[in-house]
């Protein structure tokens, strides 16, 4: 069971009011996500507002605006936001992204987002976990539409997905006009199975790169290269 709050180095995330706990994945993406430069990002589905904070944290010249449907979630959010160092520079907008493309917001550098991924599969009983993980309010071809008009001219998008859906999401993204530029995909030990992918998209085309992270070795203990990704962030390194 996930504890109502996670200590970071320089902030803290309460969730016992939020349908989505922080978990591995998401804290690499907030780690790994490309926001060098960065004058203005937006955190799609913020949830606790884990990835807004983490990107503040690195992005220091950065304005940090977040969406997140879940009244709940949103209200915790929003007080992980006002309670963090960086609570000048970071906006939660209660809103779904349909409802915030509406105030025609200027372009964004970087755009963030771990979206709901269930596409076609049975349903909790949960309804706020359901709009988190599914697509019925947040569908990938939103995303990109969102992107392709409000992601700026060499800005950056990072979506972290499952493998599959990763996969999907990059044939939108490709028919759109995006290029992928990088993949990180995440394995639980080496030579693991793949559980997570992190696709970086452009506007420019480039080749692809591709590298694997694995989070723990064999034996349980912190590969050294999740150690140094999360150093900045994790208390234990």
């Amino acid at each position: 069971m996930a504890n109502d709050y996670f200590q970071f180095k320089q902030f803290l995330i309460r969730q016992d009011r939020c349908a989505m706990k922080v978990c591995t994945d998401s804290c690499v993406l907030g780690a790994f996500a490309d926001v060098q430069g960065a004058r203005r990002i937006l955190d799609i589905g913020a949830g606790t507002g884990l990835l807004s904070l983490m990107v503040a944290q690195r992005a220091s010249q950065a304005q940090v605006e977040a969406v997140e449907i879940d009244a709940n979630a949103a209200s915790q959010a929003q007080e992980n936001m006002a309670a963090s160092p960086w609570a000048n520079r970071v906006k939660l907008f209660p809103m779904g992204l349909q409802e915030f493309a509406l105030t025609q917001p200027q372009a964004f550098d970087v755009i963030i987002s771990n979206p709901p991924f269930f596409q076609a599969s049975l349903k909790s009983a949960d309804g706020a976990k359901n709009q988190a993980k599914h697509t019925g309010s947040l569908s990938f071809a939103e995303v990109v539409s969102f992107a392709q008009r409000y992601l700026a001219p060499e800005g950056k998008l990072h979506i972290l997905l499952p493998p599959h859906e990763a996969g999907v999401f990059e044939r939108e993204a490709q028919a759109a006009g995006f290029h992928t530029r990088q993949i990180l995909w995440l394995e639980a030990t080496p030579q693991g199975k793949l559980l997570r992918a992190i696709h970086t998209y452009t506007r420019q085309p480039s080749a692809t790169t591709s590298s694997t992270l694995a989070v723990r070795e064999k034996d349980g203990e912190y590969t050294l290269t999740f150690q140094e990704l999360l150093r900045e962030y994790y208390l234990i390194f």
